[in-house]
C-alpha cells in the first residue's frame, strides 16, 4: 500500500478551515447605510418609549433613557439580523454595548469639564485683554468687591513652586528605588515593596500630620512655608513613583541586560546606560502619575503652607498659596463673589494639569525618538 492510497490526498488531515472573508463581519467605520440603521433604530426606540410614558404620565427621565436603550437595542439587533445575518448582528451588538458603556465612563468627565468652563471662563476672561485674574493676588478683595478684582497669580504661582519641588524630590529617589526592587533587589527588597504598596493607600491628610508635626510645629509660626507643603506632597507621590516605575522597569526585556552584561558592562552600568533609557517614556508616565496624585490635594498644604492671599515668591519662607487650598477656601464662604472666584481657580488648576501631561507628553515622545 503506497502513501497516497494511505493518506488520499483529497481527505483533509488538518484542522477545520476558518469562515473566508465573506463569512465574517467587515468593521468599514460608520458608512452611510449603517448611520441610516443607527438612527433609524434609534428614533424608532425613543418613538416607541416615549408614547407610554406620555400616556401614563410619568416623569423619569433616568427610567426613559433605560427604556429606549432596551428597546433600541432590540431594535436594532433586529435591523441587522434581517439585512446582514446572525453574525453581523452579534458584531454590532456587541460594538454598541462599547460604544455605549464608554459613553456612560466618559459622560462624568465631560460633564464636569463642561461645568467648570461654563462657570470658570467668564471670571478668567473678565475685563479681557488684561486679565487682572492672572496677574493680581486677593491682597485687596473683600467678599463685597465684584470678581473682577479678585485674582490667582499667588496660588498659581504657589502650586507650580510646590509641585515642582515635589517632583524635584521624588522622582529621582522613586526611579533609583524602583531599580533597587527591580535590578538589584536583595533581603530589604520586600520590606521596601511592603511599605511602598502600604503608603500609596495612605491618605493625604496623615502626609500633612507628619510634616506638620516634625517640620511646622517646632519651627511655630515660621515653619509654614511653601517647602514643607512640597516635602508633604513628596510624601504622598513617592509610592505611586515607585510602585509606577517598578511596573516600567518589569517590562524592559532581560536580552538588553544580557547582552550589556556579556560585553561586560558592570550591573551599574547596565542599569544606568542600558535600562533606564530604554525606559524613559514608561519613567515620565511615572513622574505624571505621581504629579496627578498631588496636584490637586488640599489637606497636606493647608496644614503645612497655611495659604496667603499675597503671592509670596519665595517657597522656603513665609506662608503660601496654592490652586486647590485656595479653591476649598473660597467655595466655603456664603458670598457669590468668592464662589465665582473659586470657578475660575478651577479652571485655572485644570489648565495647568493639561500643560503639565502635555509637556510630560512631548518630552516623553521626543526621548522615544532620540
Amino acid at each position: 500500500m503506497t502513501t497516497t492510497d494511505r493518506y488520499p490526498l483529497d481527505t483533509p488531515t488538518g484542522p477545520a478551515p476558518l469562515p473566508g472573508p465573506e463569512d465574517r463581519p467587515r468593521r468599514r467605520g460608520l458608512d452611510v447605510d449603517r448611520a441610516v440603521e443607527l438612527g433609524a433604530a434609534a428614533v424608532a426606540a425613543a418613538v416607541g418609549v416615549w408614547a407610554p410614558f406620555h400616556l401614563a404620565g410619568w416623569d423619569a427621565p433616568f427610567g426613559f433613557v433605560l427604556c429606549w436603550f432596551g428597546a433600541f437595542m432590540a431594535i436594532y439587533g433586529i435591523t441587522v439580523q434581517q439585512r446582514h445575518g446572525p453574525l453581523v448582528r452579534r458584531d454590532r451588538l456587541a460594538t454598541a454595548l462599547i460604544g455605549a458603556g464608554t459613553t456612560v465612563a466618559l459622560l462624568p468627565l465631560f460633564l464636569v469639564l463642561y461645568f467648570v468652563v461654563r462657570q470658570g471662563l467668564p471670571v478668567v476672561l473678565s475685563r479681557f485683554p488684561r486679565f487682572p485674574f492672572l496677574r493680581q493676588d486677593l491682597r485687596n478683595f473683600s467678599p463685597r468687591d465684584p470678581v473682577s478684582k479678585a485674582g490667582m497669580s499667588q496660588a498659581i504661582v504657589g502650586s507650580i513652586e510646590q509641585v515642582g519641588l515635589a517632583t524635584a524630590m521624588t522622582v529621582p529617589i522613586g526611579v533609583l528605588t524602583a531599580a533597587y526592587l527591580n535590578e538589584v533587589g536583595g533581603r530589604f527588597a520586600t520590606g521596601v515593596r511592603t511599605v511602598a504598596d502600604a503608603m500609596t493607600g495612605l491618605p493625604s491628610i496623615i502626609a500633612g500630620l507628619f510634616i506638620y508635626a516634625a517640620w511646622v510645629q517646632p519651627q511655630h509660626e515660621q515653619g509654614f512655608s511653601g517647602l514643607a507643603a512640597a516635602i508633604a506632597l513628596a510624601v504622598v507621590m513617592l509610592p505611586t513613583v515607585v510602585r509606577t516605575a517598578e511596573e516600567v522597569l518589569r517590562l524592559v526585556s532581560g536580552h538588553l541586560r544580557e547582552a550589556a552584561l556579556a560585553l561586560g558592562a558592570p550591573e551599574w552600568r547596565v542599569a544606568l546606560r542600558v535600562v533606564l533609557p530604554t525606559a524613559r517614556t514608561g519613567l515620565v508616565t511615572a513622574a505624571l502619575l505621581g504629579v496627578a496624585r498631588a496636584v490637586g490635594e488640599t489637606a497636606p498644604v493647608l496644614l503645612t503652607a497655611f495659604g496667603s492671599p499675597r503671592l509670596n515668591l519665595n517657597p522656603f519662607r513665609g506662608t503660601q498659596d496654592d490652586l486647590p487650598m485656595r479653591i476649598y477656601l473660597l467655595v466655603r464662604s456664603p458670598s457669590d463673589s468668592n464662589n465665582a472666584a473659586a470657578w475660575g481657580g478651577a479652571l485655572l488648576l485644570l489648565l495647568v494639569i493639561l500643560t503639565l501631561f502635555t509637556l510630560a507628553r512631548i518630552l516623553g515622545s521626543g526621548g522615544r525618538r532620540g
